[in-house]
């Protein structure tokens, strides 16, 4: 019988090509997305993914909508916390609204999603969790303390329970993507890709985000049982930890 994973932010961009390749590789695949509803719904008639909305940043939400999820598919086996927000300023122009923003929904969505699945891993003895944190939680980025604080934490959260999990048979994995090729990182003028941000990359180019999906492809897997608390820096060269 497939595995059920489930997506966050699983519509678009790094989220709809880890939803892809997860149902490529077998997994019965649920994503879920938080505002876009026509974008949700193209991806969903295109990819054959069923979909799900609520916003990952309110527990209640996020309990309610994995049991929408878990009576329509079954049990979550495999989760990917992808979902991700910015909200760039230089710090002394942070507002408290944009740090909070960006913590709920980067870093506090992650134990919303997780806590509530965390005890049915147990139960079954297997659970596969990957968040996608970035290579700016790795680093720092000028302009995003608020995200780049969010995305260590999610780097921190998955070496704390990654050692809870590993007696039950529930591995706990990161990957941090560098600059990838989305539509968002797309709408960055040509000039500045070209000079700014490409030539940074030692590779030579964005990456895709197929070669993110691979990677989460790889950590469900039981091939990957013996990895856990681990991040995978996909970055093409440009920062090694």
């Amino acid at each position: 019988m497939s595995r059920v994973a489930l997506v966050t932010g699983g519509t678009r961009g790094i989220g709809a090509a880890i939803s892809i390749a997860l149902k490529g590789a077998g997994y019965k695949v649920a994503a879920n997305y938080a505002g876009n509803d026509e974008t949700a719904k193209a991806f969903e008639s295109v990819a054959g993914i069923p979909v799900f909305k609520w916003d990952v940043s309110q527990y209640s939400e996020c309990v309610d909508g994995i049991a929408k999820v878990e009576k329509q598919l079954g049990p979550v086996e495999v989760l990917i916390n992808n979902a991700g927000i910015t909200r760039d300023a230089m710090f002394h122009k942070v507002t408290p609204q944009q740090w909070s923003e960006v913590i709920n929904t980067n870093l506090n969505g992650v134990f919303n999603m997780t806590h509530p699945v965390w005890p049915g891993m147990r139960d079954r003895n297997f659970g596969r969790v990957i968040t996608i944190s970035s290579i700016n939680g790795q680093k720092g980025q000028m302009g995003q303390v608020n995200y780049s604080a969010s995305k260590a934490g999610d780097l921190g959260f998955t070496k704390a329970l990654a050692q809870e999990g590993a007696a039950k048979g529930i591995t706990v994995n990161a990957i941090c993507p560098g600059y990838i090729g989305t539509e968002m990182v797309r709408a960055i003028p040509e000039k500045v890709l070209n000079e700014r941000i490409v030539p940074q990359i030692p590779v030579g180019r964005l990456g895709e985000p197929e070669e993110i999906a691979r990677c989460v492809v790889f950590l469900a897997s039981d091939d990957a049982g013996f990895i856990t608390g681990s991040t995978i820096t996909a970055n093409g060269g440009q920062f090694f930890v």
